[in-house]
């Protein structure tokens, strides 16, 4: 199938250019146990694009912005390398603990008030309960963390705007171009079709997920 790169109606757009799952109710959906987004395995394209993310090195920094309790976190510790996290959800990150079979101890955060650390006791796993929006945006927080030999993993969706608001939003490449061309080298690794009977059951006639390498420029800081 071939996969449009600006999607039928990508006029419309601009109605989710402003949407966001807020705090509570994002919240809100791991107090219902909402958490059809939740993948029990680790990440097709993460598993597939590993070497672009770990470049022949070992014992890397990770970071996983909104990070929820997803497993690849425990798949790349169990590797040897150092995972950090964020969420607002308390609920997601202790499931994380529990399900992995993790013991871990839970600290305060005086720097950030009302935050909480959930770490594993062999301290490689380091979760932080806080909302990762109070840090003024999402692509301008990753990159200040970003080093000049730092490789990032990017996974988007596209499908038909029309037709769902989302969540999951769609993100076309201008948006990627617009808020990282600037500073990062971005490539497109794959995409893939990812429609099935769940997406189809949202009305969309095709849905397909992309994962972009994103590295510093040579000038950038």
């Amino acid at each position: 199938m071939e996969i449009p790169e600006t999607p039928p109606g990508d006029e419309t757009a601009p109605r989710q250019q402003s949407k966001v799952v807020d705090e509570e109710e994002w919240k809100k959906k791991w107090e219902q146990k909402n958490t059809s987004f939740h993948k029990d395995q680790v990440h097709r394209l993460l598993r597939a694009h590993l070497n672009a993310l770990l470049n022949s090195r070992i014992g890397l920094r990770i970071f996983f912005p909104l990070c929820g309790k997803a497993v690849d976190m425990k798949w790349l510790a169990d590797m040897g390398h150092t995972i950090t996290g964020v969420d607002v959800s308390e609920i997601g990150l202790k499931d994380f603990f529990t399900e992995q079979n993790i013991p871990y101890v839970e600290e305060d955060v005086p720097a950030i008030p009302g935050a909480k650390l959930f770490k594993s006791s062999s301290g490689n796993i380091s979760l932080y309960c806080c909302s990762f929006y109070d840090f003024i945006s999402y692509a301008k927080t990753v990159l200040s963390l970003m080093e000049q030999d730092c490789c990032y993993l990017l996974v988007t969706v596209l499908y038909n705007p029309v037709l769902i608001e989302g969540p999951p939003f769609y993100v076309p490449n201008s948006v990627i171009e617009k808020l990282y061309g600037e500073s990062c080298d971005i490539r497109l690794l794959q995409t893939v079709d990812s429609l099935d009977e769940r997406t189809r059951g949202w009305g969309l006639d095709y849905y397909c997920e992309r994962i972009h390498l994103l590295t510093l420029k040579a000038n950038s800081p």
